[in-house]
């Protein structure tokens, strides 16, 4: 399934994309179903929809079935209502890879003119809750805080149950689903705070998300999808997550080494090569820029440069 958050008279709405590209508000679909899931399906976020576990799942899927044969009319949206993040407001930090794509490595080593390579172990860091952009929405310069601003397309890993010191044999119990991010990096800063990539990384408006969720179940193989991106029409990124360093049972389990992953918790995997600041010269994001970040079998993630 293929699952949006929209907005609706100023609120958000989580609904389910139907294959002629309609929307079902669940929330209203699901007003005579009892129990445990009817209420995560009638409390209408994404959020309560993961939380609600395989029964909401099912219960929705019923819906969706239904609605695909031509019921719950009265709950369908138009398919021009306006995509918020999918998770427009996650509760923890978003948890994020870096340097796990080889050829990303390379071309860094060699714009840096230093010698890094592969590390043993996954890098992490975090974006914060405040940097989240909505598909369509602006990605924020602040020329007077950062005159390198970069892009880095990413899969994005949406954890669906709760677990801690997860085993990689168990990691795909634990995932929802995946939608496209945008990891959008002050390079100046990320370097001027010895080189920890949280400031960098964290301010507001660089983390562009979605534009839907698409459940694990729909997904063939998320070590096979092409992952790219361009500016203004131009490629700039094009690789596959089939070339990732760390693959996703294995950034779950480091992740979670004495650390609770819970519902909703967001994991990018990181960027393969293309990135600006590689470029000779360097070539960062501008005021009317546009960016685009596609993932085969999630879509397209289509974002605006702004100077504030």
């Amino acid at each position: 399934m293929q699952l949006a958050t929209i907005s609706m008279d100023g609120s958000a709405v989580c609904v389910a994309i139907l294959n002629d590209g309609r929307m079902l508000n669940f929330a209203r679909a699901a007003q005579d179903l009892h129990g445990p899931d009817g209420d995560a399906l009638r409390a209408g976020s994404m959020q309560h929809l993961i939380e609600g576990g395989a029964g909401s799942l099912a219960a929705l899927r019923g819906l969706v079935a239904e609605a695909e044969a031509g019921k719950h009319a009265d709950a369908m949206v138009s398919a021009n209502a306006p995509l918020l993040a999918p998770i427009p407001v996650p509760r923890k930090n978003v948890f994020c890879v870096g340097r796990n794509y080889a050829e990303h490595i390379a071309e860094g080593d060699r714009a840096q003119k230093q010698k890094v390579g592969v590390s043993e172990h996954p890098v992490f860091f975090t974006k914060p809750p405040t940097s989240i952009v909505p598909p369509d929405g602006d990605v924020l310069i602040f020329p007077s805080v950062s005159e390198a601003i970069d892009y880095e397309v990413e899969l994005a890993i949406v954890i669906g149950k709760s677990g801690r010191n997860i085993a990689k044999a168990d990691a795909y119990d634990h995932v929802f689903g995946y939608t496209i991010l945008n990891d959008i990096t002050a390079r100046d800063i990320q370097r001027r705070h010895g080189g920890q990539y949280f400031k960098g990384k964290g301010l507001d408006g660089s983390c562009p998300l979605g534009p839907s969720i698409v459940t694990a179940d729909a997904i063939n193989d998320p070590h096979a999808l092409s992952i790219g991106l361009t500016v203004n029409g131009e490629q700039r990124q094009n690789g596959n997550t089939s070339d990732m360093i760390f693959d996703i049972p294995t950034l779950i389990a480091s992740v979670s080494e004495g650390l609770t992953l819970e519902p909703g918790d967001l994991i990018a995997t990181g960027t393969p090569s293309g990135v600006g600041y590689a470029m000779e010269p360097p070539c960062f994001l501008k005021d009317g820029d546009t960016v685009v970040c596609e993932v085969s079998e999630i879509g397209t993630l289509r974002n605006t440069v702004r100077a504030v």
